[in-house]
């Protein structure tokens, strides 16, 4: 009888272990990042027609409004933006690499046990393979509650460094910022007789963000969506920045399968090192825009 006993002991922790390690679901989130600052630059400007007006909205709004889909199981993930008709004449070369300059485009995995990410980008018409470390955040639990959905999550805050590759933090100084600036550089910069503007005069990226995220504890999954791990239970909503990412839909052990693997394709960097290749790139693009006398800055196309 204690043989047969162990017997169906040992099958059932076998089928319990297999249904653990066959766990899968889906997350579908939604992105926002506010546009206020960017839409700012052009009010009043004479030179921009109604029309170019609605097509920078337009644009706009397809950079900062993205849907993404989350793939997950016990151990990694793979966030990934969800899939869309260009419209012809609306896409294009940089379109794609605007869009992963904010925050969509190629497959983003991480895994939380072996705590390393990789993501696929495009730059300039070359494939990167970002490969790093998953950032560790200082996560500071409180007791604040809401509900999302049919779960009730908790409020978790941290501090984060921003990555200079991530264009949505772009902020416009503050007024006293933007006079010393101006000041330094026509003190520095030898005088000329043409006087020329750019879209990221008066520009900066913060060296940080507060970060707060909503996780449910009813979801024991360390996972979470672009970056962001490290709390017991899925996360389900984040404010990073001027970006809010929320849940809208949520499946549990799906029933169809999807290989979790890491992206191989692009030539591998870390992340300081494509932070440092698209902020060269950057500054050679505003330098040449100077030299042309341009005021404007092309949202892809």
């Amino acid at each position: 009888m204690k043989t047969l006993l162990f017997t169906l002991f040992t099958l059932l922790s076998l089928v319990l272990n297999s249904f653990a390690q066959d766990f899968q679901g889906m997350a579908v989130y939604e992105s926002k990042t506010s546009t206020a600052d960017f839409q700012s630059n052009f009010a009043g400007n004479r030179e921009i027609t109604p029309e170019m007006q609605k097509m920078f909205e337009e644009r706009m709004k397809r950079m900062f409004e993205k849907k993404f889909i989350l793939t997950f199981d016990r151990n990694s993930s793979i966030y990934k933006e969800e899939e869309k008709l260009e419209t012809p004449g609306q896409g294009g070369g940089g379109m794609r690499m605007m869009g992963s300059m904010m925050g969509g485009g190629g497959t983003h995995y991480k895994n939380v046990k072996e705590k390393y990410y990789a993501v696929d980008k495009e730059f300039f018409g070359k494939e990167f393979l970002v490969k790093d470390s998953l950032p560790v955040l200082d996560w500071k639990l409180g007791t604040e509650t809401k509900q999302i959905g049919n779960y009730l999550c908790f409020k978790a805050t941290a501090v984060r460094p921003v990555s200079q590759s991530d264009f949505r933090n772009f902020r416009r100084r503050a007024e006293g910022d933007k006079k010393d600036t101006k000041e330094t550089e026509q003190a520095e910069a030898p005088k000329t007789e043409s006087k020329t503007t750019n879209f990221m005069d008066g520009w900066e990226m913060p060296k940080e963000i507060e970060i707060t995220a909503w996780y449910a504890p009813d979801i024991p999954i360390n996972q979470g969506p672009e970056n962001y791990w490290g709390l017991p239970g899925l996360i389900l909503e984040v404010s990073d920045g001027k970006t809010v990412i929320l849940c809208s839909k949520l499946v549990l052990n799906t029933k169809e399968k999807k290989e979790i693997k890491a992206p191989k394709n692009g030539k591998v960097v870390t992340q300081q090192e494509y932070d440092k290749i698209v902020m060269e790139k950057t500054k050679e693009m505003r330098e040449m825009n100077q030299g042309q006398g341009g005021r404007s800055f092309r949202f892809g196309g």
